[in-house]
């Protein structure tokens, strides 16, 4: 039995180290499973079930627990046994009190084990998809280094593997227009969100989100990393350009200038990271005209009037000359800047003339 139980051990210990699976947690599904396999082999309660697992000291024992009653009395064997009967093992034994026999693993039966061993198995897997969730959880809303192992010309769609937290896809609209993929590269990836499913984590990713260049920043710039500079708004249109406004609590610290770098090297980088998109960085503040002015950069703003209500709504006035900067192209500037301050902006130019391409944006195109 000692030569079985430390066959059984290996095993466990086996397990632990090849699947990354903690002690504790297969021993308890390795005792449900047992449980179970008893209860179906005698047709028993769990209350008569009692499973001794002790890697430590290297016990393994089941036993069979049995109401002792009067002789005579005895309606199932497997439940139930006589006093006389218990009182050959214990003379101290009395109706009324409970005793404990242990089972030899061979009568188990057939049948039994593999119930266990079904169990087990089915323990095992959960407990790798629990790990699995665990450790992609750990990575939401970060940026992780994926594989490309497939892309299907047809659907548009990308899959990636992402190592131990397994595979995930990456859909047409969360690629970014124009980038280029090949199987095989490496491919930095932003985890939007992680779910639980029957086939075990499913992870959400990104090429396009906000949140990939956010963190792409909290890489090269210390100052954001250390909190000394916020990022307190992202507005993006993937592959083209985003808006981004940094604000710091230290009056010595400028965060534009932080982020951008000695010589714009911070910013490049990042850029680089993104295949060239074009990035706006300005300066966040409390006070919502000088941040909407801040937010149309590159173009000068001459006023900023807020128009009253919960509308989120105002009207800006720039020099003639810098109409279209502030607009952008095809609206692209005025755009972003809706965006990130959350205003409806309605751009007109000093002298008050509208040409053809000027407009109302919202926030929400």
């Amino acid at each position: 039995m000692a030569s079985s139980n430390n066959e059984f051990f290996e095993a466990l210990s086996m397990l632990e180290r090849e699947r990354g699976l903690t002690a504790e947690y297969l021993v308890e599904k390795i005792r449900a499973a047992i449980v179970i396999a008893v209860k179906k082999n005698y047709d028993v309660e769990e209350d008569n079930v009692l499973v001794e697992i002790d890697p430590e000291k290297g016990k393994f024992g089941v036993s069979l627990v049995r109401d002792i009653v009067p002789d005579g009395e005895v309606e199932n064997e497997h439940t139930q046994v006589e006093e006389s009967t218990a009182q050959q093992t214990r003379k101290t034994y009395k109706a009324g009190q409970r005793m404990t026999t242990p089972l030899k693993t061979k009568e188990f039966g057939r049948i039994a084990a593999q119930t266990a061993k079904h169990v087990i198995r089915q323990g095992i897997r959960e407990a790798e998809r629990n790990q699995q969730l665990s450790e992609m959880q750990s990575k939401s809303h970060e940026i992780v280094t994926a594989t490309v192992t497939h892309i299907d010309p047809e659907k548009g769609i990308i899959s990636v593997d992402l190592g131990k937290g397994g595979e995930a896809i990456l859909p047409r609209n969360e690629q970014v227009p124009g980038e280029e993929y090949s199987e095989g590269a490496p491919l930095q990836v932003y985890v939007v969100d992680v779910v639980s499913s029957e086939r075990g984590p499913r992870v959400m990713i990104s090429r396009t989100h906000p949140g990939l260049v956010k963190r792409l920043f909290e890489m090269e710039v210390p100052e954001i990393f250390d909190g000394t500079v916020e990022i307190k708004a992202i507005a993006r249109e993937a592959g083209a350009r985003t808006k981004m406004a940094v604000w710091s609590a230290d009056e010595n610290v400028n965060p534009v200038s932080a982020c951008i770098g000695a010589h714009g090297d911070r910013v490049a980088a990042v850029v680089e990271k993104l295949g060239g998109e074009k990035i706006d960085i300005v300066k966040w503040s409390e006070d919502i005209s000088e941040f909407i002015s801040a937010a149309l950069s590159p173009a000068k703003v001459v006023k900023v009037d807020i128009l009253p209500g919960e509308t989120h709504s105002c009207k800006v006035t720039v020099p003639d000359h810098q109409l279209s900067l502030a607009i952008g192209n095809k609206g692209q500037n005025a755009r972003l800047c809706a965006r990130l301050t959350g205003y409806n902006i309605d751009i007109r130019p000093e002298s008050g003339y509208y040409g053809e391409n000027d407009d109302t944006v919202t926030n929400e195109e």
